[in-house]
């Protein structure tokens, strides 16, 4: 029998996950472009300087509203919060031994499927705690994690936003998916360093108060010129792990979410003859 072209999401976006996962992309796309209404007395070096810690504390408390609106919604159980732990704990795994050399960073390998079969809330939340992880293991804890978390949060969203597709052509969507989530994923780190790391006397740096417009084209010849040679290799790194590796990864996750039956209603057997009474589905 065929597999369904996708599995029920473990994380449902309800309204009220909705709203918060809403508003903790608000909180990260400030955390990121705030530099950029900076008023042209201010120094270059004092953007991100400190407001790394104030973004990890607002980041946390959001990501674990989101799962107990889940929780108390019915939505997630301890069915989809153990198939986090796990996945999350399979991702750390996968980054301890490629500490970003060259780009090599296989850890969106399983992040990318994850959210593509257990649906964009799930790869959202796996893809922050997934980093958090990592970096408790490998001691990466630093002003770059919330600003880390946040990009991986959003691949995981973005792979389950992907259009429908099956077989060979799902693969392809996800590659190229993982492709391009590569490359913009270091544009994005660069993007909260770029403001105070790349000096204030240079080309490309960082002026403020100089207007959007310039410092978007300086950002951009930055990123081209210090950050390709990374960014590359782990776009076609993680895709062509999607590419070899794909097929058994999707499969597995989709038999654990049929297995686990999150979309199916719970029904409460009566004693002696009751009849059967179903419950709200988890």
């Amino acid at each position: 029998m065929a597999e369904p072209h996708r599995a029920a999401a473990a994380i449902r976006l309800r309204p009220r996950a909705s709203v918060l996962l809403a508003v903790t992309s608000v909180v990260g796309i400030v955390a990121f472009c705030w530099p950029f209404l900076l008023h042209g007395t201010s120094t270059a070096s004092l953007a991100h300087s400190s407001d790394a810690p104030w973004v990890f504390l607002a980041v946390l408390p959001l990501l674990l509203a989101v799962i107990l609106s889940e929780v108390s919604e019915g939505s997630l159980d301890a069915k989809a919060i153990a198939l986090l732990g796990i996945l999350a704990a399979c991702g750390a795994a996968l980054r301890v031994p490629s500490p970003g050399v060259a780009g090599f960073e296989p850890v969106f390998f399983l992040l990318i499927p994850a959210g593509r079969v257990l649906g964009r809330g799930f790869g959202f939340v796996l893809g922050a705690l997934t980093i958090a992880v990592s970096a408790l293991i490998t001691g990466g804890v630093g002003p770059w994690l919330p600003f880390q978390m946040f990009g991986a949060a959003w691949i995981g969203f973005g792979a389950g936003c992907l259009p429908p597709a099956r077989g060979k052509s799902e693969l392809g969507v996800l590659a190229a998916y993982a492709a391009v989530a590569g490359i913009l994923y270091g544009s994005l780190l660069n993007l909260w360093f770029w403001p105070f790391g790349a000096g204030s006397g240079g080309p490309f740096s960082f002026v403020p108060g100089a207007g959007l417009a310039q410092n978007l084209h300086n950002f951009f010849f930055f990123d081209l010129t210090t950050s390709l040679g990374f960014d590359i290799p782990r776009a076609i790194t993680n895709a062509v792990l999607v590419l070899v590796l794909g097929r058994p990864v999707l499969g597995a996750l989709r038999r654990a979410s049929r297995r686990a039956a999150f979309d199916v209603p719970v029904v409460l057997e009566g004693p002696l003859g009751d009849h059967p009474v179903e419950a709200a589905a988890p």
